[in-house]
């Protein structure tokens, strides 16, 4: 049986850079099993697999595969299923999507760059307390302890719907740019319930970039992700923790896989009040790469 998918590059306006994506369409009789070894193949940090939605007044149901685990949420593969449903199927507005944390919707907006699509979480950033030492990070990133924490920032551990994402402040970009997994450490970090380890730095003044990112979930098959959306949906997170409190709506620019060579830009939003957290909105731009057929 054939199956139809795309390849896209999520997060950017140009091939070759950002997050690559493989989209499989109509996968409805694919099993687990089938789905899993899929996205082994691709071997993508996600293969996202879309079937018909439960409810038809959204546009499709999404499984999204890293090359060893299934997800409930993804944001590269959330941002880039979207943008191609909307080529696809002439949608000029929002996309809504099921996934496994729940309903996403997605807005669509036709700009000069091309189009841009942001979604908003279906829940908001939840703190763990189990935060590994900085002794214990840095050994685990190839660092030294003295490049842990940045400003007012330290590492913390919150979940932005999809799984525990550690989130470690860096001192400055050089350390972001050093830092490196190392495997015989990386299991304390593991035991502390993270999936994932998010790194981040302050972008220079004047630049238009408000963080540099890293991120690393090599137990997972992920080595390193050049764009993490899911872990940037959660950095309002710590943001709000060790900035203060905010009023109305704040917005960032992240770049993200520039030390790989896969430069990706995310676009992040977060609404507050009283204290707490009440929206957070992550977008960005994609573009088409291939297409072919899966025969199985």
């Amino acid at each position: 049986m054939q199956y139809s998918f795309h390849t896209l590059d999520v997060f950017t306006t140009n091939v070759f850079t950002g997050n690559p994506l493989a989209v499989v369409l109509d996968a409805q009789s694919l099993d687990d099993a089938q789905m899993q070894k899929i996205a082994a193949e691709f071997n993508l940090s996600e293969t996202v697999f879309v079937l018909p939605p439960d409810d038809e007044a959204n546009t499709a149901k999404l499984r999204i595969f890293t090359p060893a685990r299934e997800l409930s949420f993804a944001g590269h593969p959330t941002v880039g299923a979207a943008i191609l449903l909307a080529a696809l199927f002439g949608i000029k507005d929002e996309v809504r999507l099921e996934e496994g944390v729940g309903l996403v919707p997605v807005a669509l907006d036709a700009r000069e760059a091309g189009m841009f699509a942001q979604f908003s979480a279906a829940v908001m950033p939840e703190p763990w307390t189990n935060v590994p030492g900085d002794k214990k990070i840095a050994a685990a990133l190839s660092l030294k302890e003295h490049q842990i924490g940045g400003g007012t920032h330290r590492a913390s551990v919150f979940d932005p719907g999809n799984h525990p994402v550690l989130y470690v402040p860096l001192k400055d970009r050089d350390a972001l740019a050093e830092a490196k997994t190392s495997m015989a450490d990386w299991p304390a970090l593991g035991a502390a319930g993270a999936f994932l380890a998010y790194l981040y730095c302050e972008g220079e003044s004047g630049t238009g970039v408000d963080y540099h990112a890293r991120a690393f979930a090599p137990l997972s098959g992920i080595a390193e992700d050049p764009a993490t959306g899911s872990a940037a949906a959660g950095f309002p997170g710590p943001l709000l923790s060790y900035e203060g409190p905010w009023e109305g709506t704040r917005a960032w620019v992240i770049m993200q896989g520039e030390d790989m060579g896969r430069a990706s830009r995310i676009e992040l939003e977060a609404d507050a009040a009283k204290g707490g957290l009440t929206g957070v909105r992550v977008g960005g731009y994609a573009v088409n790469v291939s297409s072919g057929k899966l025969d199985l």
